[in-house]
């Protein structure tokens, strides 16, 4: 295997006191922005969906249904993909399946929901030249290749409309599932066969809507009917195999509404019908689906079935649970199917069988060892990009890549992406930060200030992503990957305290803490320093004084430490009063009550903006997080400097401030991209230890037009 991951830039090494491999593990080892896939200006939009591969397993090929193309990468160099550009589709490309080198790729080409229509083409990947097309006589959605090669079946959805009759199926025209030799290469359009799926489900059996397509070692097909919430196994000359109900699933402890601003896992939803989408055979009896929901479920899991309709093991709330753990639980989606298991592939990799899962709302990949079907166990979770939709397994290689459809250029988020990962000898890189193993269910995210105590453990904030639930999450980071030991809800007279934006923490030496509040007084939100006592109450506010109010702005405090009686808020970005490019280190006596300020100069934007995130004190230092609010190839500066303590002697507010000086001490970037992703734009938090130990986070906004990613690692002695 490759050990390009393990030698990229001192890359593990952050991680600090990693076992010694004894054990195989997916590594993410390169993510490639698709939009670099055009020569010239990309398209406001690109989202690979579903992707394929090579016989060779050299190159990647992916439908992007909004830009009208299939694109390409080569992945000779895995660790380093090229781009091969893309190709026009005449319409809109919804599915690409491989074989040899000759790629299928299904094409909507409908004008309406009631007039559906389409066309499979058959694409000479090396010269991306088309070979032919069939037409398919209603919208495909899915393709699927036979093992052998011999035959594809594409799955015709003819989809509803969500906007008619109360979004309901039945919506006709019917859809169905065709099959069409492959001959030479290419499509013997005369041999096109299609099967009919009417009759068969309970739910709107005039109106079947197959959704995915797959196909075992018997050119069998199996189709799931999402909406119709059914599965038919469907044989070569379009005979039906078997069919039947995918059924419901009874869910506890799960999260259903998205408005509170919180993670509470206290509700229950019974005989929840699964709407599977995914599927994947595990072997020609045993198959699995994803039960991402659409019209009216969404078990949030996945299920294997036998193909003669037994349910063979169900992960009921097992899989959304421990993404619950790992901090990409995406409570805007709790009201509409949680994680969303959309996506789905199988191979064998060095003999051991797996199933990948694909969660769409947390961009998680679930890795599942299925040697025995009836009891899967779930070996790992694997960070994606946005939204991954489709996936490929290049067991020869070690390989698989995800295709991951959401692009975050007019949200400001990331660009989509196409991310590979290699099977290694190592260490499991991902998650850095779990709450497993703690003594009940602890959801969380959006972490932004840390503090480092004297026993080395670690408090964090999260911040006004949760309004209704703000905590202080206790972190032991001697643990691989480390651990949330508990959480302490910060409260107002017993009650979740609200109208906070926690952004920073320090510890108060009495076992409580100080922590600072980023204000939106529009909102009701005050700029201010919030004594909390050691179990979570608030004991004491600060306001900000009228000095400061009265040039504030919303982008304020990012960070908080202690000086003996002094607090020192490190403020983001400029207020009125501010030259450019300089910002307030703001103090707070605690035996005085006295404010004052220094000023610091922050860098000069490359693009957006630059600010500061986070301020800690060690030794004859202050320690800040200065960060640009770019992602990925974009990102320029996201470093931390430090400032000597006899610098930070502050002024009065209102007048001149004196400048201090920064000496840069560490460059964040090489971390940031050493475990194959994108350059994250929150670099947040920083804790050091009393041995000088420093840690760095990253805030993931909440799993809200974020990957959910966050990296929580170690750069070793700061000093």
């Amino acid at each position: 295997m490759s050990p390009k991951l393990l030698t990229a830039s001192s890359a593990l090494a952050m991680f600090a006191a990693l076992p010694a491999a004894a054990e195989m593990n997916f590594n993410r080892i390169a993510s490639f922005p698709v939009a670099s896939n055009w020569s010239g200006a990309a398209p406001d939009e690109t989202a690979p969906e579903i992707i394929s591969a090579t016989a060779d397993g050299m190159t990647l090929v992916y439908s992007d249904s909004p830009g009208g193309v299939i694109g390409a990468i080569d992945i000779t160099d895995p660790a380093n993909p090229k781009p091969l550009g893309v190709m026009e589709m005449d319409g809109e490309p919804t599915a690409v399946s491989i074989i040899g080198t000759t790629a299928f790729v299904g094409i909507n080409t409908s004008e309406s929901y009631t007039q559906p229509s389409g066309m499979v083409k058959a694409i000479d990947v090396p010269s991306m030249t088309e070979l032919a097309r069939c037409d398919l006589g209603g919208q495909p959605d899915s393709t699927a290749a036979a093992p052998d090669g011999s035959f594809i079946s594409i799955a015709i959805e003819n989809e509803r409309d969500e906007d008619a009759g109360d979004g309901r199926v039945p919506q006709m025209p019917a859809g169905n599932l065709v099959m069409i030799d492959v001959t030479d290469g290419t499509l013997d359009c005369t041999s096109l066969t299609r099967a009919d799926l009417t009759g068969l489900a309970d739910v709107a059996p005039e109106d079947p809507e197959p959704e995915f397509a797959d196909i075992n070692g018997l050119g069998e097909t199996a189709v799931t009917l999402q909406e119709n919430n059914h599965i038919a196994v469907v044989a070569r000359d379009g005979s039906i195999v078997s069919h039947f109900s995918a059924g419901g699933v009874d869910l506890d402890n799960i999260d259903v509404e998205d408005e509170r601003a919180a993670l509470t896992f206290t509700a229950s939803q019974k005989n929840r019908l699964r709407e599977p989408d995914g599927l994947q055979w595990i072997d020609d009896d045993h198959f699995a689906i994803a039960n991402e929901g659409d019209m009216d479920g969404g078990a949030r899991g996945m299920t294997i079935f036998h193909k003669d309709g037994t349910v063979v093991w169900e992960s009921g709330t097992s899989f959304e649970h421990a993404i619950v753990q790992i901090g990409h639980y995406p409570d805007k989606r709790s009201d509409s199917k949680g994680v969303e298991p959309e996506g789905m592939e199988f191979a064998v990799f060095d003999g051991t069988p797996y199933v990948f899962l694909l969660a769409e709302r947390s961009s998680i990949i679930g890795v599942y060892d299925v040697t025995d079907p009836a009891n899967p166990v779930l070996t790992q979770l694997l960070p994606s990009g946005i939204s991954p939709e489709g996936a490929v397994a290049i067991p020869e290689r070690g390989l698989l890549a995800t295709a991951n459809e959401y692009d975050g250029l007019e949200d400001g988020a990331a660009r989509a992406h196409v991310m590979i990962f290699e099977y290694q000898d190592a260490p499991a890189v991902y998650p850095h930060l779990t709450s497993e193993g703690a003594d009940r269910l602890i959801g969380w995210g959006a972490n932004s200030g840390m503090v480092a105590a004297e026993d080395g453990t670690i408090y964090a904030v999260n911040d006004s992503f949760y309004a209704f639930q703000p905590t202080i999450f206790h972190i032991d980071p001697g643990q691989t990957p480390a651990r949330i030991v508990d959480a302490i809800p910060v409260t107002r007279a017993g009650r979740p305290a609200q109208l906070m934006d926690m952004e920073g923490i320090t510890l108060d030496g009495e076992g409580g803490f100080y922590v600072v509040s980023e204000g939106r007084p529009g909102r009701g939100i005050l700029h201010a320093i919030y004594h909390v006592a050691a179990d979570g109450e608030i004991a004491e506010v600060i306001p900000f004084p009228k000095e400061l109010m009265a040039v504030e702005r919303r982008h304020a405090s990012e960070g908080i430490t202690r000086l003996g009686d002094t607090l020192w808020i490190a403020i983001q970005r400029e207020w009125d009063d501010d030259p450019k490019n300089h910002v307030k280190l703001v103090s707070y006596n605690l035996e005085t009550g006295e404010w004052g300020a220094v000023h610091y100069p922050k860098a000069e934007p490359a693009t957006g903006w630059v600010g500061l995130s986070e301020i800690t004190a060690h030794g004859d230092h202050v320690y800040v997080i200065e960060r640009d609010n770019q992602h990925a190839d974009a990102a320029v500066t996201k470093k931390i400097f430090r400032v000597s303590l006899d610098q930070m002697q502050p002024a009065p507010l209102g007048g001149a401030l004196p400048v201090v000086t920064k000496e840069e001490v560490r460059d964040l970037i090489p971390e940031l991209t050493a475990t194959g992703g994108y350059v994250l734009d929150k670099v947040e938090g920083l804790a050091i230890q009393a041995d000088g130990t420093a840690w760095v986070s990253t805030d993931n906004d909440g799993v809200d037009d974020h990957s959910g990613e966050t990296m929580f690692f170690s750069i070793g002695k700061i000093d």
